[in-house]
Formats: C-alpha cells, sequence, structure tokens
C-alpha cells in the first residue's frame, strides 16, 4: 500500500517576519503608507499587522543588515498603477544593475511574464509587489 505525506504544517496559516530598528517609522510605514492594520502593538517585542490575512509580525531589534534578496512581497492586480500609488506615497522604486529591462516605472518583466517592482521599507529590508 502506497504512503501518503503527511501535512504537518499545510493547514496551518503561515507567519512573515520582517525586522525593524525604529518601532515609530515601522509602524508609521507599514500601517500608514502602506495600508496595513494594526493588529496589536506588543513592544518592547514587536508590531503585528494584518496582511490580508497573513500575520506579518515587525519584530524589534538593535541592529540591522538588511538581506540584499526580498524579503517580502505583495501579488497586486496591476504593478504600475502600484507603483504610482506608492511613488504618490513617496516611496521610491529601486533600480539594480544588470536588469536593463526595468521600465521607466521601475518594473521589471521576467521571463514568466510576471512584472516585478522593488522598494525599500525604513530599515532598508527589501520588499516588492509583483503582478502575474
Amino acid at each position: 500500500m502506497p504512503m501518503t505525506p503527511r501535512s504537518i504544517l499545510g493547514s496551518c496559516p503561515a507567519i512573515a517576519f520582517v525586522c525593524a530598528t525604529n518601532p515609530g517609522s515601522a509602524k508609521a510605514f507599514y500601517g500608514d503608507v502602506l495600508g496595513l492594520r494594526l493588529l496589536r502593538d506588543e513592544s518592547p517585542f514587536a508590531l503585528v499587522f494584518d496582511a490580508c490575512g497573513t500575520m506579518l509580525r515587525i519584530s524589534f531589534v538593535q541592529e540591522l543588515k538588511p538581506a540584499v534578496h526580498t524579503v517580502l512581497g505583495w501579488q497586486v492586480p496591476d504593478v504600475r498603477a502600484a507603483v504610482r500609488d506608492l511613488a504618490g506615497a513617496g516611496i521610491q522604486m529601486r533600480r539594480f544593475d544588470g536588469l536593463t529591462s526595468q521600465d521607466e516605472l521601475g518594473v521589471w518583466s521576467s521571463p514568466s511574464g510576471a512584472k516585478i517592482a522593488w522598494f525599500n521599507d525604513p530599515d532598508g529590508n527589501l520588499l516588492s509587489i509583483t503582478q502575474f
């Protein structure tokens, strides 16, 4: 009789984590600028946001060396509209050496057809928006 794989975490919601050094800046950025709903302020440890049904914990740290890769991203229906909205909120899209195909808004069209743009939070964490 063939064995079936067990689902240890397959039915459990995931929790996303991002680190921040300044709780006030993180609260303003993720809450006021990006529009995520603050669920709990667990200072001095974390802020907990609702990211469209996914729990996002912004963990407070003394020092942070941001990763060079994307740590958190959102799927959006129209990446160019989202870029314009973010720009209107004062967020500048990142441009990367070697990605010469980024358009005037900073949107890159991947070989799969996904359209992706990147930006940073106040601590330098690399975030993205993607249209599939």
